[in-house]
Parts: C-alpha cells; sequence; structure tokens
C-alpha cells in the first residue's frame, strides 16, 4: 500500500523508524519522558561529538564514525538526527564537500541545541525541532487540523532513492494564497509509486499542512475534483527572482533546516550553468530541453531550490504546453 505522505522530511534509515514508537510530540506522558530524557542524552553526545570534530578537523571522521553516531542516536530515538547523520558520507563524497560538512555539522549544532532549548521556542518553531528531531506526527493529527482550499498547480515532481525505498517529491503552489506544498510518496523496490497528481495539471482541492514554523509538507485531503476541478490553465504566476530569493530567506528563517523549495520563475533566459541568476544544481538534468524550449527568449520556469542550486522541472511554451524535464 502507497502511503501519500509529505520534509518535506526524507524518511530515516530502516532501523531508525523501527527504533521510534509511535507517540507524537509524547506530552503529558511517563513513556514520553522516558524518551525525551534519551533524545537528550543522545543530542548531548552529538553535541560533544561535533565540538571534537571542529577541533580535530574535517578529515577526523570517516563513514564508519558516521554510522556509528547514526546508531547511537537511533538507540537514544532521535530518528530524524540520525537519518541527517546516515547521509553524511554523501557530503563527503561532493568536490566541496570541505564547506557543505561544515554547513551540515552546523545545522546539526543548532538542531541539538534547538532541542535542549525548545521551551524557550515558539510553539510552531519548537514543533519544527521535534519533528526534525524524529518525533512522529501522525496522519490523522494532520488531517484533523485546518485545512487550505485553492485551486493547485502540480509545479513538477522528482524520484530519488532513499534507504530502500523510492521517494518521489510533488511541488504544489495555489493560485491564491500563492502557498508552496510538498506532497510525498514512498513506495519499496518494484511497487508503483502515486502519480495521481499529474505535472502541469491544476486541481481543486484542500491540503492539509504538517505543524511547524514554516508549513511546507502536505497531505491531500479528500481526492482532488477531477474533471472540473482538475485542468491546464496555462503555466502558473510566477516572480522575479529578487523575489524568489527573498521567498527562501523567508522560509529559512522560520526553519532552517529547509533544504529544499520550490520556486516559480518568470521572464527568465535559461543557460547551461544558471537560471535568473541562480546557479543549477550540480545533479540537474543537463538543462538542453529548457533552452530549446526558451529559444533565447525569457520564459517561466518552475524549479526546486536546495542550497547547492536549482533543479528545473517544468516550463510552458508560448501557447502554455506543459513542457516537464
Amino acid at each position: 500500500m502507497i502511503e501519500r505522505l509529505s520534509r518535506d522530511q526524507t524518511p530515516a534509515p530502516a532501523s531508525a523508524r523501527k527504533a521510534a514508537p509511535a507517540e507524537g510530540t509524547g506530552r503529558g506522558s511517563g513513556a514520553a519522558s522516558v524518551r525525551h530524557g534519551r533524545v537528550a542524552a543522545g543530542l548531548a553526545e552529538l553535541e560533544r561529538w561535533l565540538a571534537d570534530q571542529v577541533r580535530q578537523g574535517l578529515t577526523a571522521a570517516g563513514e564508519r564514525d558516521w554510522a556509528d553516531l547514526a546508531r547511537r542516536l537511533v538507540d537514544a530515538q532521535a530518528p530524524g538526527v540520525a537519518g541527517i547523520v546516515s547521509r553524511l558520507a554523501r557530503v563527503r563524497a561532493e568536490d566541496d564537500w570541505p564547506g557543505r560538512l561544515l554547513e551540515e555539522y552546523a545545522l546539526l549544532h543548532l538542531l541539538a541545541v534547538a532541542y535542549r532549548r525548545r521551551a524557550e521556542l515558539p510553539e510552531p518553531l519548537a514543533r519544527t525541532v521535534l519533528i526534525r528531531t524524529g518525533f512522529p506526527v501522525t496522519r490523522e493529527e494532520v488531517l484533523a487540523g485546518p485545512v487550505v482550499r485553492d485551486r493547485w498547480d502540480v509545479l513538477g515532481r522528482r524520484d530519488e532513492t532513499q534507504d530502500r525505498l523510492t521517494a518521489r517529491r510533488v511541488w504544489l503552489r495555489g493560485r491564491a494564497t500563492g502557498r508552496a506544498a510538498l506532497v510525498l510518496s514512498f513506495a519499496p523496490p518494484g511497487r508503483p509509486l502515486d502519480d495521481s497528481l499529474v505535472t502541469g495539471a491544476v486541481i481543486d482541492a484542500d491540503l492539509a499542512f504538517y505543524p511547524g514554523a514554516t508549513p511546507l509538507r502536505a497531505l491531500v485531503a479528500g481526492a482532488p475534483e477531477d474533471a472540473a476541478g482538475r485542468g491546464r490553465a496555462g503555466g502558473p504566476p510566477g516572480v522575479s527572482p529578487e523575489a524568489a530569493m527573498d521567498e527562501v530567506a523567508r522560509a529559512l528563517a522560520g526553519d532552517p533546516w529547509i533544504d529544499s523549495w520550490p520556486l516559480v520563475l518568470a521572464d527568465v533566459v535559461p543557460t547551461r550553468a544558471a537560471l535568473g541568476g541562480f546557479p543549477l544544481h550540480p545533479g540537474a538534468r543537463d538543462p538542453w530541453w529548457l533552452i530549446a524550449v526558451s529559444g533565447g527568449r525569457p520564459v517561466t520556469v518552475a524549479a526546486e531550490w536546495s542550497p547547492r542550486g536549482l533543479r528545473p522541472l517544468t516550463t510552458w511554451d508560448d501557447d502554455g504546453t506543459v513542457v516537464i524535464g
């Protein structure tokens, strides 16, 4: 069964998912108090470990060290943090790894400190910290909250393999509200992914957002309207690169652990290395398809922002036809 979930969270390692009890944020229960004690001890160890890495140098730790630390964080019932640590080996393989690794260490330290001082944080940010740490939010809790009704442009999607699962990220943006949304689905090898949200479509739907300081991950609350509510209406409204960067800055101000965000850039001329002044992600597909549609003229492009650059997803030609990257 494929469950439509939705980091923005990526799933923690399989061992981490098995270790995490379904206890929500766990307020007011004895089991939750025990878990919070274990998490606090695990993150205190993480803080000490990070301080040692800075003192010893970025080359001191290797893949085995990160794997051992991730296992200890799983034992401490902090699967979200364990998932971040387990992906550090991929950072080490990048060309610009020293700066990227230091950035990841800084974000891990910030998360550990924020957890320790969560009682001092505004409630939405405290919820973000708990979710990032690995305290689950149930589907029922999300759907019981308020919903946002809009006509949502399905901007694009991207599939990736994560810990023996295939994850599909589908990006949406509301026509009236301008809100960004991410719907995730996961499937084991050999099983199909949810394909109900079609790139280029405009759906009339209610979205229920996961709690947090910068709500992004969402569930579709009920089936979107089909014939009448689903259709194509040309490209979505876009913004200038400057406005897009302001949007990303606001998102990061609320949740500094966000690692991707959907943008719709208007009147940009793509090149092989950049889009509207944003560098392209090193892992992005070669943008010749986008350059061909543009023909040297400004176009509207939907893209996935990350700290490493943009991944173009979709563009629209002169007559509003969707072209998927």
